[in-house]
């Protein structure tokens, strides 16, 4: 066998074991979605099935032209080879990459490393911690009328949150604008917020450069976002956020304030990589859904 078939049949191996996890993933993802949709709803079950179907002829279809596609490369590799050896064209030396090529490729592959370990927690939390939290949280929320609102899990998720409630209030801050007013806040409240700040190398209270160094990071990172940032928040805003979780009772941040809380849920399982926030949203009866 030649060195072309060996190759396209390694690929060829690797690409039907990749289609075989992400089915797993998928059929994993589905579990997930149809444990969050209550039995007896029946609206929402039969767009869960519509939703189903689609995910699944979509994996299907992309998994047929990556085939496709595998064959078509192998083919022109052969048509290639071919070619040089009817020309006698040697050639030996592989194209040399860019540096700024191999910082994309590099950004690439921890992306995708990234995205195949919450895809491996996805599975392994179906029927551990992540699964129960949910549930648990589920059954807090449905008996305030309220469900969860899926925020992306990026760095930026409390900010995200925050700003999905904003919405429901009329208010149009950007996750951008929160971070930049959060830090000028903190920069203007040293001493608020100061002592809660320690050097987890040293156990000392933040210096002031350091102190600095994280009202920055506020604002140009991904950092992501905790409880001294929604106090923040809850002052310049003047709007309690009220924090609901799994195994503890709810936690009001700037109680002061009179008006309506802003509400988010706290995940300490979200994706077995981290913490997490998410929204909320009014849940809508079964009843109420098929009136409608």
């Amino acid at each position: 066998m030649d060195a072309v078939s060996t190759e396209e049949l390694d690929e060829e191996e690797l690409l039907v074991r990749r289609h075989r996890k992400e089915k797993k993933e998928l059929q994993a993802k589905i579990q997930g979605m149809k444990n969050a949709v209550p039995k007896n709803d029946k609206k929402r079950r039969k767009q869960l099935t519509e939703d189903v179907a689609k995910l699944e002829k979509e994996l299907e279809q992309k998994h047929k032209e990556e085939l496709e596609q595998l064959k078509l490369s192998a083919k022109n590799k052969i048509d290639s080879v071919a070619d040089n050896l009817s020309n006698l064209v040697l050639e030996n030396q592989p194209p040399r990459i860019s540096k700024a090529q191999k910082r994309r490729d590099r950004k690439a592959a921890l992306e995708k490393e990234r995205e195949e370990r919450i895809a491996e927690a996805e599975i392994e939390n179906l029927s551990g911690a992540r699964h129960i939290e949910s549930e648990k949280l589920a059954q807090i929320l449905a008996a305030r009328q309220l469900e969860m609102k899926q925020i992306p899990s990026d760095g930026h998720c409390m900010y995200r949150a925050i700003e999905d409630q904003l919405k429901e209030h009329d208010c149009a801050l950007t996750v951008a604008a929160l971070r930049s007013r959060a830090a000028e806040y903190m920069r203007s409240h040293v001493d608020d917020f100061l002592p809660f700040l320690t050097n987890p190398n040293t156990g000392h209270v933040y210096s002031a450069e350091e102190f600095g160094k994280y009202c920055e990071d506020i604002v140009n990172t991904a950092s992501w976002g905790g409880q001294l940032e929604l106090r923040a928040l809850s002052h310049i805003l003047q709007t309690p956020i009220e924090i609901i979780q799994a195994d503890s009772l709810p936690i009001v941040v700037g109680e002061e304030y009179k008006k309506n809380p802003l509400v988010l849920v706290y995940m300490r399982h979200a994706y077995g990589l981290g913490e997490h926030y998410n929204s909320v949203t009014p849940l809508v009866s079964t009843t109420t859904k098929n009136c409608s």
